[in-house]
């Protein structure tokens, strides 16, 4: 049996665990509400289920599990983006949310403050006294504060709502964790409106302008090539090796886009599904050209250092000559153009 009290306003409920005695805050004030909460836990204890009270857990306890989840479920990179976010809204309240390779400055947000804010004024977190507290007013309150302070896209806003969906989802159904109601408080937050996206893409004389912008860069020549005329992603491209560009099949050859493991590192595309892309005959002249590189790990790009190509050093690399010649394109301009020409 279980008893009530009273402390101050609130109500507490009162019961045993063999002969260890245990007081839980019902959160209410109300002796009727009170009375209904202690009357569904007895009827819990009486058909053995669980608890139907609310757990109280540290955010620090339930998100460091939440990120050892998805380190085992998602692939590094699709785990580490999630990581970013909830750092962003939790602040490195666990150690699995901890920056320990690098300085933390205002250069490692995606977006930074928006100009005409104080730059000194701390970086708003979610601080609450324990998870389960969270309520729909503190999340929906945290994102509209992002929105304001840094000038967030609809899309990123959403995001942040979509990483929190997927924490409080886990921590009710995996996690064993029990939130007010059994309802997840990210759903009564609304989505924001997402505008529809503009997509820029290279006309033909545009395309003859880009490569001849790297003439004097002639691996960057071909891995543009690449992009523009096979359409494959910055991490495709990077993760190519030798025995994925085959000269033999097919009129013109094929690249294969597949899952691999290199020096320890594996990777898997985007969609986690391989497959082969045809080589034009416009491709195939710039990869005749390409005088190839053997490497440790057999990358078909590797970089000035003889190594797999960092994807960010690339982008780098590409934003530094296109800047001399004035030019504004990126990888996505370059796969937009592709899906473009195929039409």
């Amino acid at each position: 049996m279980a008893g009530l009290k009273q402390r101050g306003s609130i109500w507490y409920l009162t019961y045993y665990i063999g002969a260890s005695r245990r007081v839980v805050s019902l959160d209410t004030d109300n002796k009727k509400i009170a009375l209904e909460k202690k009357r569904q836990f007895e009827s819990a204890q009486l058909r053995e289920i669980d608890s139907p009270l609310p757990t109280r857990t540290s955010v620090g306890e339930v998100v460091g599990k939440y990120v050892d989840y998805i380190r085992t479920r998602k692939t590094a990179n699709s785990a580490q983006k999630d990581v970013y976010y909830l750092r962003d809204v939790f602040g490195p309240i666990c150690p699995q949310l901890e920056i320990t390779s690098r300085k933390v400055t205002a250069a490692c947000k995606k977006r930074p403050v928006r100009a005409g804010i104080d730059g000194r004024r701390r970086t708003p977190r979610l601080e609450v006294s324990h998870f389960e507290a969270i309520s729909s007013a503190d999340l929906s309150a945290f994102i509209a504060l992002q929105v304001q302070s840094r000038g967030l896209a609809p899309k990123t806003a959403n995001r942040y709502r979509e990483i929190l969906c997927r924490l409080f989802n886990w921590a009710a159904s995996e996690g064993g964790y029990k939130l007010p109601g059994d309802k997840n408080p990210i759903d009564r937050v609304a989505r924001y409106k997402e505008r529809a996206p503009e997509i820029r893409f290279l006309t033909l004389t545009q395309i003859d302008e880009q490569l001849q912008a790297l003439t004097q860069r002639p691996q960057l020549k071909t891995m543009v090539a690449l992009l523009i005329y096979a359409g494959l992603r910055r991490e495709e491209l990077l993760w190519l090796t030798h025995d994925d560009i085959d000269l033999t099949t097919g009129l013109n050859g094929m690249i294969r886009v597949r899952a691999k493991t290199i020096d320890g590192r594996s990777w898997q595309p985007k969609t986690k599904v391989n497959r082969v892309v045809p080589i034009s005959s416009a491709l195939r002249a710039y990869l005749d050209s390409y005088e190839r590189r053997i490497v440790p790990g057999g990358c078909f790009f590797p970089s000035p250092t003889g190594k797999s190509y960092d994807i960010d050093n690339f982008s780098s690399d590409l934003r530094r000559v296109n800047s001399i010649a004035k030019l504004p394109w990126t990888c996505l301009d370059f796969r937009h153009t592709f899906g473009n020409c195929s039409r």
